[in-house]
């Protein structure tokens, strides 16, 4: 069983996809993480992240036991994964990890912002999860506040816009709901709702293609 989470930003795909593979017995990998610990990595490099080359070098010797670094959580590290993000030798790079990793015995939920459409076209069932820019930075906000991360509300808004227009219109893998993905509008629902509705649509999508979840 595959399951293909997509959406932009602080939308809630990461934490209804640890909930559904928690449900599901499924293994689960947020993909956004990769691309963080490629700016994290060229970063401290001293490679800018504007290098398609160099960076591309960073993703294909990526230590993906890194992957619980806390520094990935913060607003830089989705800044920097956001602006590597664009390159396609990068994701090229990180591409095979993502396919191999759907492809174990059990099946995975994978969240991003490609998956239905490039890692994982032929999964079971996909999601683009979505909220409004002003509802998806409130919740960013207090995430970061809640850890202790001084910043404004504003400034999350606008970093939250500016990442949707990088991810949505790069010429690779650009931000986009999968023609045959279910939209889940989360902006007024709490992730309770959000996650019992998405597994409705799970449950819905698997029973199409014969499937039981």
């Amino acid at each position: 069983m595959i399951i293909a989470i997509d959406g932009p930003a602080a939308s809630g795909k990461g934490t209804l996809a640890k909930r559904v593979a928690a449900h599901y017995g499924l293994p689960h990998l947020d993909t956004g993480l990769l691309y963080r610990a490629v700016g994290r990595d060229a970063l401290a490099r001293g490679i800018a992240l504007d290098n398609a080359e160099a960076t591309a070098e960073v993703a294909s010797t990526l230590e993906i036991a890194t992957l619980d670094d806390p520094a990935l959580r913060t607003a830089g590290a989705g800044e920097a994964a956001s602006q590597v993000a664009r390159h396609p030798a990068v994701r090229t790079a990180l591409l095979a990890y993502q396919r191999n990793f759907a492809q174990g015995e059990l099946g995975a939920v994978l969240d991003g912002r490609d998956i239905g459409t490039v890692i994982c076209p032929e999964a079971d069932a996909k999601l683009f999860v979505t909220a409004t820019p002003e509802v998806r930075a409130m919740r960013r906000f207090l995430e970061l506040t809640g850890r202790g991360v001084a910043i404004t509300e504003a400034t999350v808004l606008a970093d939250i816009r500016a990442r949707d227009e990088r991810d949505s219109t790069r010429g690779a893998a650009p931000l986009v709901q999968a023609s045959d993905a279910v939209l889940l509008e989360t902006t007024n629902l709490s992730i309770d709702a959000a996650f019992r509705a998405a597994l409705d649509l799970i449950e819905a999508a698997m029973s199409r293609a014969g499937r039981a979840g």
